[in-house]
């Protein structure tokens, strides 16, 4: 049920963290895999490893606001598998944070800019490669600051419940051609969170709200992304699964 072989995977922001995790676990179940990323070089690295561990890789360079990047990016993943595209990863993203009184209006749009219109950008120019058949599969990634909010974060929280919103409508749209859309709100120690986690004061208070007590590795993150890409999460659309160590219960 968990087996993707013969299947194509797009994923964004794959070049380090979560992405990069995420990558590899689709293709250690199978996947050919599209390795993007903003950075070409960290993306190329990635799509060696798997290389090098018998996988099926490639890799390019992806601003996921850039309509032509991801119309190009979406035609050579699908072209990994004779021309259809299964499984597209929406990760990439960024931060910009500051108290809401001193963030700047670039730092809103930026932030808005690269979650929300490019998991706009790349879903739209997946489309036209997604299979009717059932195996065609969205997975946006989200967080809990999208679903509770959080402090010094109101573009990252805004840009991430617009996620959310963007996940269930697409879902219901999409699945009159058997394509499900769902997604994940992960948390793991990625670069995205080492200001968090190198701060002893901001650690402590974000470890206490996670009922596991500690931070989750990046390869933790990604069985919940092959599961959703799988068989065996063929009649599941719509839905946020936090992969967060009990944060949000």
């Amino acid at each position: 049920m968990f087996s993707l072989a013969g299947r194509s995977a797009l994923v964004t922001g794959a070049g380090n963290g979560i992405g990069a995790a995420v990558a590899r676990a689709l293709a250690d179940a199978g996947a050919a895999v599209l390795v993007s990323d903003l950075d070409p070089t960290s993306a190329a690295v990635v799509a060696a490893e798997i290389v090098a561990r018998g996988g099926l890789a490639q890799s390019c360079a992806l601003d996921v606001r850039d309509e032509e990047q991801a119309r190009h990016a979406a035609g050579q993943a699908a072209a990994l598998a004779g021309g259809t595209l299964h499984i597209v990863v929406n990760n990439a993203g960024a931060i910009s944070p500051a108290m809401f009184s001193k963030m700047t209006g670039e730092q809103f749009d930026l932030v808005m800019s690269i979650h929300v219109r490019g998991t706009f950008t790349v879903s739209q120019a997946a489309l036209a490669y997604l299979p009717d058949d059932g195996t065609g599969r969205i997975i946006n990634v989200t967080s809990a600051a999208g679903l509770v909010g959080t402090i010094g974060q109101v573009n990252y929280s805004a840009a991430k419940a617009a996620v959310v919103g963007l996940t269930k409508s697409l879902a219901k749209e999409l699945a009159r051609r058997q394509i499900t859309v769902n997604a994940l709100a992960p948390l793991a120690a990625t670069t995205m969170t080492e200001t968090v986690r190198t701060d002893e004061k901001l650690a402590a208070l974000t470890l206490a709200r996670i009922p596991l007590g500690r931070w989750a590795q990046p390869d933790e993150i990604a069985g919940a992304f092959v599961f959703f890409a799988s068989d065996a999460a063929s009649y599941i659309t719509g839905q946020v699964l936090p992969v967060d160590g009990g944060t949000v219960i």
